[in-house]
Parts: structure tokens; sequence; C-alpha cells
């Protein structure tokens, strides 16, 4: 098998889908291109602000894309490629585009608010609670993985540290010219580009080589000031000059692909259980994780995305389009791995060391582009560097959302006393909160221990955002079948993953923290489920409750 062949079949297959079912599913949203959206309704100049389309997708695309859809396939490739393939392909199209683009408008419907405003009225200020301890959880477990998966790639590829940090302090300074100095945006793009591709070759000349661990701590320190800093500091800059670096790799890799011509060595299917995973029902669904279906995309997209959308119309393209596009850079991750030779698989495999495994396979597809003539070790430090770009921004970004997700759950649901509470509104005491039981996760043990209690996490806060989106959609007496199958579909695969998980991973490895996590996660699931399922129960027969943003 030729990989040309099954990267061009991703590309048609999705393109048919962004016309097709991705329309299907805005007729059945209801999506209007003349209903005001709350960043014109509620402009505040701060986080409810018009963006134009390039860029907002720019901006969402740069905070969904982090490591998971490259990390993930790459461990599930152990199963075989095909089991792989068919869940990033369907998965992508008919769960993940779906959630994705349902919560960017349910949001919006809602004067912009997060997935858990929406929980708190359609369920009630329990669910609400219950379902910000579940994000706060789930977050922190994003954090603990993606903090060991850049330690490691800075590790084994020291080039792309120096090219990361640097990236950093280029952000800033970007942050800089535009908010403070009031530089043309133009001018201070093409500069910001062009120094940003530059880094790879400062990063092949000045690698900066240190441990695991003292990365492990230098990350550490660098999420906490990332999360408390104002987010036109670095947040916003470092997503705008991110998002051509991504879209860089994935037009590099796809034209290398084309040009090299590789040949699939992986087997297309090895066993229905496999050692250190488990069986592919329901472990392959949760290992291949964001390549597929994300709930941290739920908390982006009514987070941060909603607030920015210039038209309805406009959901589409930034929600399930971006999810689309994620589905490609996981087929490019499974590729990666499965056009290796088996020696070199099973090296990388053994030794964990997952990205370095996806920098080689994708370096080598970018170094045969003609005319380009990028030897084969610059391609592969510009991969890692964009990896490592991928995993700083969900870390950061995943550092600042559990934040907020932790000084919600102390507000009170009715009027606010006039008395202000330093633990809800000091920042700092919630994010060094974030941070400390991130870090205690972080050194609990490797992070393919981690990982598969990450993917279920993550997964059942998509089934909980879909749960949302459901009630949502039946209160206005519309046929909400396209979000409710997926949602029953993840809720039994990730409950089922988590039990599965909780014995032969965490039991017998005596992992007792992520146990007794597992545990947590499982419980609160299941109320928020029986919680949804009582309220359509008891539910005043006719009673419906507003569709619009504006109520």
């Amino acid at each position: 098998m030729n990989g040309i062949f099954i990267l061009l079949f991703s590309l048609i297959m999705f393109s048919i889908a962004f016309r097709t079912y991705g329309s299907y599913v805005s007729r059945k949203l209801k999506v209007n291109p003349e209903r005001e959206t709350p960043s014109h309704t509620m402009t505040d100049g701060v986080d409810y602000v018009p963006a134009k389309t390039p860029v907002l997708m720019g901006h969402h695309f740069a905070s969904i894309a982090g490591a998971g859809p490259i990390v993930g396939p790459i461990i599930a490739a152990a199963f075989g490629w095909i089991p792989v393939y068919l869940w990033i392909l369907f998965g992508a199209v008919f769960m993940g585009g779906v959630h994705d683009f349902s919560s960017i408008v349910a949001s919006i419907r809602h004067r912009g608010k997060s997935i858990g405003e929406i929980i708190e009225k359609y369920i009630g200020l329990s669910g609400k609670k219950l379902f910000l301890i579940f994000s706060w959880s789930t977050l922190v477990l994003i954090v603990a993985v993606f903090i060991n998966i850049v330690a490691d790639t800075f590790t084994r590829t020291p080039s792309s540290a120096t090219s990361s940090v640097l990236f950093i302090v280029l952000a800033v300074l970007f942050g800089l010219s535009i908010y403070r100095l009031k530089l043309p945006l133009w001018l201070t793009t093409l500069i910001g580009v062009v120094l940003l591709f530059s880094l790879v070759v400062v990063g092949e000349k000045a690698p900066w080589t240190m441990s695991q661990t003292s990365w492990r701590w230098i990350l550490i320190v660098y999420i906490f000031v990332a999360s408390v800093t104002p987010v036109w500091i670095l947040l916003q800059p470092r997503d705008y000059l991110n998002s051509f670096l991504l879209y860089a790799l994935i037009l590099g890799g796809v034209v290398g692909v084309i040009f090299t011509a590789p040949e699939i060595h992986l087997n297309a299917f090895t066993s229905f259980s496999v050692k250190n995973l488990g069986t592919m029902f329901p472990i392959l669904f949760v290992t291949v994780a964001c390549g597929a279906i994300s709930g941290f995309h739920s908390l982006v997209g009514s987070g941060t995305t909603a607030k920015q959308l210039d038209r309805e119309e406009d959901a589409k393209t930034i929600g399930y389009g971006s999810m689309l596009i994620e589905g490609v850079l996981a087929v490019l991750a499974l590729l990666a791995v499965a056009t290796l030779t088996r020696p070199e698989f099973t090296g990388f495999y053994s030794s964990r060391h997952f990205v370095s495994a996806f920098a080689e396979g994708v370096g080598r597809f970018i170094s045969k582009i003609p005319l380009l003539h990028i030897p084969v070790s610059g391609a592969r430090t510009f991969t890692a560097l964009a990896v490592a770009a991928f995993a700083l921004t969900s870390l950061d970004t995943a550092t600042r959302l559990a934040r907020f997700a932790f000084q919600e759950f102390f507000e009170q649901a009715k009027e606010k006393s006039s008395k202000t509470n330093s633990l809800i509104e000091n920042r700092f005491v919630a994010t060094t909160i974030t941070v400390l039981f991130s870090t205690l996760l972080t050194f609990s043990g490797k992070s393919d221990s981690i990982w598969p209690i990450f993917g279920s996490a993550n997964q059942l806060l998509a089934a909980l955002a879909l749960l949302a989106i459901s009630l949502w959609l039946i209160n206005q007496k519309e046929n909400a079948a396209f979000t409710l199958i997926p949602m029953v579909f993840m809720f039994a695969v990730t409950l089922a993953a988590l039990v599965s998980l909780f014995y032969t991973n965490f039991i017998q490895q005596q992992n007792y923290l992520l146990a007794f996590l597992s545990i947590v996660l499982f419980t609160l699931a299941v109320f928020l489920g029986f919680q949804a399922y009582h309220k359509l129960r008891t539910q005043t027969p006719g009673k419906s409750l507003p569709l619009h943003h504006s109520e």
C-alpha cells in the first residue's frame, strides 16, 4: 500500500464531508448569517471582539491543535494502521467535527457563555458544579501529559528546545510591537514569520541540551507565568504566529508525501488485544484521542472563539473545518510511523519517543520536496519545533482554562454579595493550585501511563459537551439525533475505558493517584448523565426555552 492513496482518500473524504455533512449540521443548528453574534451585541473590546474568519481560524486552530492528534494515533498504531485510520476518518467527520461546530453555535446562542453555563441552564447549578470539577480535572491531566511530551521532545531534539524558547521571546516582542508600538500588522507579520522560520536554523546551530527533569520544572514555571500574563503579551501573538507554523507543517507534510510516495511497512491489523494497551474496544478510541474528537475543543470554542465570531456562518469553517484539518494532521502522524521500517518503528515505540518518531517520518517527507533542498536534520528540527509549539499552546491555554474553571466553581450562582472573595478573584491562587496538581500528575508516572486516562477524560468531556448541546436542542423541540448518537457512543466508550484502565493500568501498576482520579471522573460523568435524564423526564410538557442569545 502506498501512502499517497491513504492521504489523498482522507483529503477527498474530508472535503466532501465539509460540503455535505457540515452543511447538514449547519441546517440542523439553524445557522443564520443574518443573526447578530455576541461579538457584535456584546462588544467590549476585551473578550467580545469581532474577528475576521482567517484570523479567528488561526487562533482557534492553534489553540486546539496540541500534540494529541500526533501522539494518539502513533500509540494506537500498535493495533495496526487500518483501525486507527478508519476511526480518524469517521470520528472526525461524524463526531469531532459535529462536537466542535455545535459547541460554538450553542455558545453564541447563549450570549457566548461556556458549556458549563449551558449545563446550568438545562440541568441546574449542581450540574454546572459537577461539570466544572470534571473540566478542571481533565485540564489538569492535559497539562501533565503535555509537560511530559514537551520535555521529552526538548530532551530528544535539543535544537527544537532552542527554537521554542526563542519563539516565546519572539511572540512577546510581536505583541509589544502591535499593542504598544502600534506598528502595522502586515509589517510585523512579515517580519515575525521570517524570524519564526529562521529560528529553525538557529536551533540547529545552537542546540540547548538539558535533562528531561530540568525541562519539566522549567515548563512548570513557564505555564504559571503564561497563565497569569495578559493575553495580548503572549497568548494572542503566539497563537497568531503559531498558525503559520502549523499550516506550513501540514502543507509540507502533505506535499512531501506526494513527492515521496512512501510505502506502508506497518501491519494493517495486528491484534484485538495489545500488551500494555488493552483491547481494541474501548482503548483504541480513547488512545487516538484528539485525532478524532476532543472535549478540550468545546472549552476553547465556547471559551474564546464564540466571543469573537463575526458571523454565524463562520462557525462551520472554524469549528467543523478546523477539526477536519486536525484529522489530516492525525493521518500524517499515522503515515509518519507507518512508513518507517519495522526496526525503526519498534525502536521508537519501545522507547516511547512518539514525537521523535513523528519528527523523523514527516522530516523525511519534507526533505524530499524539490526546490526546497531542506536536509533531513533541518526538516526534523522544524517538525519537532512545530510539535513543541502545538503542545506549548495547549499547555498554557489549558492552564488558563483550568484557572477559569476553578474560579467559576466558587462563584455564587445567585446575586453576588458586595464582599469580594480573594480565593475566587485572585488568579495567582487559582493558578498555583492548578499547577500544583498538574505537577503531582507529571511526576506520578511516565507519560504513557497518563495518556490513556487523559484520552478517556478528554473524550468523556466531549460526551458531556454533546449532552449539554443535545439538551439545548431537545428543549427547542429539535431533532438532536446528530448529537445524541455521538454522545451515547462516547459515553459507552469512555466509561468502559475508565473501568478497564482502573484495574489493568492503575491498580496492578500501583498508580493509586490515577486510580483515584479515574473513579472521580467516572462518578462525575455518571451523576451528570443521570441528572440530565431526570431533567428530561420531569420537564414540563410543551415548555420551550429561548433559542436566541439575546434572550
